[in-house]
């Protein structure tokens, strides 16, 4: 059950962390301060996060008990 809760922390943040990146990178063109940038960024993370949770852990449980 460790091995399971420790390997999807480790996927869904992994994945939260790339979108987040994504949405920066998405945002450097457009005239925005950084305020605006960083905030929504770490919105999009945690928006990300909640949204990525119950996916990621529900499929590794069926990946890794098979």
């Amino acid at each position: 059950m460790k091995k399971v809760t420790i390997l999807s922390a480790m996927v869904y943040i992994g994945l939260a962390l790339l979108i987040s990146g994504l949405f920066l990178s998405g945002t450097i063109p457009l005239d925005l301060t950084a305020v605006d940038r960083i905030g929504g960024a770490v919105w999009v993370f945690i928006l990300s996060i909640i949204i990525l949770m119950p996916i990621v852990i529900s499929r590794m449980k069926k990946r890794i008990n098979k």
